[in-house]
């Protein structure tokens, strides 16, 4: 330990990366000390406890993996509850279960056997002899015109605010089809929610940990960095370098929640509404997340949004442009020897929790 400093590792950002980190530092002997902007720990993964219902308060989070050294490390801090994620789809009132499977097709085309929505897809699908230039061309020759006007197109343009044919084609690389009545919308072999939510287990990864809340780091930055030998930053990596090279791009979330003096608003923990005309991209049950026999709901209309500064920065536009950009950061950031960096925002990708997890135990 250098005595020249309080802290070993300071850790900007109390969301699941740094958790996992402090967790390790900690557990190795070092002096750690994490601060949050915000007035929580868990960052995204956050929950809310509302009269035995947990609200996860930044979008539904399912825990998913098949990396078993991942499940057994977050197994450690709290019960997970079996789960399977099965969405379902609203078209104008029209109900189609997700991800993309033989019950789609049957309720779409009333086709019974894989053959025949083989068959229908084919019929439907866009033939090109060249590349698909934008994400409608992409999408409609890989699933045909059905699919994509109904279930593809209202809501990509609604996430991304902008028309299918102006979005690249990357961003729909492939649409999985399932040619079996198969509704887990993920293929992991561990999937599940913690009991309680995910402040449990955000808890038991920080426990001994000192963590100082409505803190920012960039109101007293030469004050934090002084305290501590290393300094572990997950949040954007433009603003740490003030934006030297101009602002990375994102889109972001608004979250609109009500709790109803009903037993059940629509009978699943998530609806997408893929129509364009309807303002919002889907609706959350919080209570079929861990349904405990509440006699009310609580639900949360997901609308997306431009970002804009002060706003929280959710999906990055990994465009050309946005890529260019972050790789002369990332120029600077591999430079350092004092700060180290991580995290959805840090290395501006989207990722899910058990990516988020793998990376930070590797990382320490």
């Amino acid at each position: 330990m250098n005595s020249a400093f309080k802290y070993d590792l300071l850790v900007v950002g109390a969301g699941l990366y740094g958790a996992v980190v402090a967790h390790r530092a900690h557990r190795a002997g070092k002096r750690v000390l994490v601060i949050d902007r915000r007035s929580h720990t868990g960052g995204n993964c956050y929950c809310e406890a509302q009269d035995n219902i947990f609200v996860h308060k930044y979008g539904a989070h399912i825990f998913h993996t098949s990396n078993k050294e991942v499940w057994g490390f977050v197994n450690q801090f709290v019960e997970f509850k079996p789960f399977v994620h099965s969405p379902l789809a609203n078209y104008k009132g029209e109900i189609y279960p997700l991800p993309f499977n033989l019950n789609t097709f049957d309720a779409l085309w009333g086709v019974k056997s894989a053959e025949e929505a083989k068959a229908k897809i084919e019929e439907q699908r866009l033939h090109l002899d060249r590349e698909p230039q934008n994400l409608e061309e992409q999408a409609l020759s890989l699933v045909g015109r059905d699919i994509f006007e109904r279930l593809i197109k209202g809501y990509t343009e609604k996430q991304w605010g902008r028309e299918c044919k102006e979005l690249p084609a990357w961003i729909i690389r492939r649409l999985p089809l399932r040619f079996e009545r198969n509704n887990n919308y993920f293929n992991d072999t561990y999937q599940g929610i913690p009991v309680g939510g995910y402040n449990p287990l955000i808890d038991g990864l920080l426990e001994g940990v000192e963590v100082r809340l409505d803190t920012d780091y960039f109101d007293h930055r030469e004050e934090f960095d002084a305290m501590a030998e290393k300094v572990l930053y997950t949040g954007e990596l433009d603003r740490f370098y003030n934006y030297r090279f101009g602002k990375l791009e994102y889109r972001s979330l608004r979250f609109e929640e009500q709790q109803l003096p009903q037993a059940d608003y629509q009978g699943a923990a998530v609806v997408n509404y893929t129509d364009r005309e309807t303002p919002f991209t889907r609706i959350i049950e919080h209570k079929y997340f861990e349904d405990r026999g509440t006699d009310h709901t609580v639900i949360t209309h997901e609308y997306p949004m431009e970002w804009h500064e002060g706003a929280e920065p959710y999906y990055p536009i990994n465009d050309e442009r946005n890529t260019s950009l972050y790789a002369q950061y990332r120029t600077l950031a591999d430079a350092e020897t004092k700060y180290l960096f991580g995290g959805r925002l840090a290395d501006y990708r989207y990722y899910d929790m058990h990516q988020v997890i793998e990376k930070a135990l590797k990382s320490f």
